[in-house]
């Protein structure tokens, strides 16, 4: 049976899924990796780490999966979390760790583009909001603070880029990854001058864009050779994990609504159209020609429920994380909504969408002497809820939702899942068979190869297994509550700003 494998680099680990050729899951393989903090604003990774892992997941794969099926692999298609950058020199080694989308270094950087003439019009031509997230920043901060690994470095790319050029030889980067670099004109496919100008490289510095379907890149020999494929597989860059993820859910409609919960988060809607916003609070990211992605991002989700589980779940000798969490999840489910009037506002990482504060920090509000660790327990999951809800409520402001979808890691938390379509008031549909980011890099390569017509074909042929629907009661009590929340993200920052002063 000829198959298509998608390799996902995420946060915390690479996924790696067989499919057929009509879009069913044949088997999937993943691998972890750490993210470093070595400062407060600091979120790094290595690169070395990174590839090696994905490359021991996707060699046992083959060898456990697809060689004893006897499976004919035609193509391998990427996919990626979004805003990594990494400096390499002219052999192409990384130097230092890659600096990821969580990594708030470049708050200075970001205020100065802010307050400076070019901020409108970098914003409108890339579609990527001002922030330290953005390698636009990232990269002028590179320049100012560390101006020896700047000056040395042959190229920025990102951990898909750099996956891709070990694999490949070539420095290539996919519209999506690059239409969310904050260097990237989404109007003209090419990198944007008044960027680059900020950042202060030339273009020469950065990957070749391609379209998402480019396979005209083959894997190096010795690579096709130890992993047993085929000369003729194909390697296709595919999209980012937020694109991907959209068309993967079904949603390429612009009365549809996608709000992935996975370490990050994001509420997206997909159009032929930019979601026109004054004061830039939304991306508008490039899928495909005429595809837009548009929406905003959470930093803190998934990581603020790990950090949660790490430093209060009670780890027994012997018992491992994923055991602690359940527990702490089963624990969660005894609490009645609202966790006896305890909030919490979730900005361990800082914040992106709605409030774009770099230096946002997580609170605890109305703490009294009745409250116990459950109800910080069930405040934490309620108040990473409420963050995805602030986003969704900026987004109906310009669109109308005829349905919603689910999809990321934290999806198949059936209490994830229902306090979240108890905020929201509208059902939520979801694929539990599935992991919407890996069909929809599927469905990216099998369009590319002609089994579709195109992306809209293609993002219809999915199916939801499950839907949930809302508690009235539960609805009219978290809107209550996300009134007050909504209010303490606003008033605080000032607060925010001083404190993040004293750390």
């Amino acid at each position: 049976m000829d198959c298509i494998l998608t390799i996902d680099i995420n946060t915390s680990s690479v996924r790696i899924h067989a499919f057929d050729l009509t879009g069913e899951v044949l088997g999937m393989r993943k691998g972890s990796y750490p993210t470093f903090h070595p400062q407060a604003d600091y979120s790094e990774q290595d690169p070395e780490q990174v590839f090696i892992t994905t490359l021991y997941v996707l060699k046992n794969f083959i060898n456990e999966v697809i060689q004893p099926q006897k499976y004919k692999v035609r193509a391998l298609c990427f996919c990626a979390a979004m805003h990594s950058v990494l400096a390499v020199d002219k052999n192409g080694r990384p130097l230092g760790n890659a600096i990821i989308w969580a990594d708030n270094r470049g708050i200075k950087e970001a205020k100065m583009l802010k307050k400076s003439a070019f901020r409108s019009p970098i914003y409108e031509a890339t579609g990527t909001p001002i922030h330290p997230m953005s390698p636009l920043i990232k990269i002028s901060w590179m320049r100012h603070q560390d101006p020896e690994r700047f000056a040395q470095a042959f190229k920025f790319v990102s951990l898909k880029e750099y996956i891709v050029l070990q694999l490949t030889g070539e420095y290539l980067i996919d519209h999506s990854i690059a239409s969310s670099t904050g260097l990237f004109d989404i109007h003209q496919l090419k990198w944007n001058a008044q960027a680059l100008e900020f950042a202060g490289i030339s273009p020469e510095r950065l990957s070749a864009p391609v379209s998402i379907f480019f396979d005209e890149v083959p894997l190096k020999k010795e690579y096709s050779k130890s992993l047993g494929l085929s000369s003729a597989t194909k390697v296709i860059l595919g999209s980012s994990d937020g694109c991907s993820a959209t068309l993967g859910s079904g949603n390429i409609a612009a009365d549809r609504a996608t709000v992935t919960i996975a370490s990050s988060g994001a509420v997206r809607v997909a159009s032929k159209e930019i979601l026109a916003d004054e004061k830039q609070r939304f991306f508008n990211y490039l899928l495909a020609e005429d595809y837009y992605i548009s929406g905003g991002p959470t930093n803190n989700v998934g990581v603020v429920f790990d950090w949660y589980t790490q430093f209060f779940g009670s780890f027994n000798p012997g018992q491992e994380f994923e055991q602690v969490r359940v527990e702490l999840l089963r624990e969660a489910t005894q609490v009645p909504a609202g966790a006896k009037g305890l909030l919490f506002l979730p900005y361990l990482l800082g914040e992106r969408a709605p409030i774009w504060n770099a230096n946002a920090r997580g609170v605890y509000f109305g703490l009294n002497i009745t409250h116990e660790q459950k109800h910080l327990l069930r405040a934490t999951i309620e108040g990473i809820l409420f963050e995805m809800y602030s986003i969704g409520k900026l987004l109906t402001d310009h669109r109308s939702f005829s349905s919603i979808s689910l999809t990321g890691s934290y999806s198949s938390i059936p209490l994830f899942a229902q306090i979240l379509t108890d905020i929201f008031g509208l059902p939520f549909n979801v694929n539990t068979k599935v992991d919407s980011v890996a069909l929809g890099t599927a469905l990216i390569g099998l369009t590319g190869m002609k089994y579709y017509n195109n992306l809209e074909e293609a993002s219809a042929s999915t199916h939801f297994t499950e839907t949930y629907t809302p508690n009235a009661q539960n609805h009219e009590l978290y809107l209550r509550y996300f009134e007050v929340f909504e209010r303490l993200s606003g008033k605080l920052e000032e607060e925010f700003e001083m404190i993040a002063g004293l750390q």
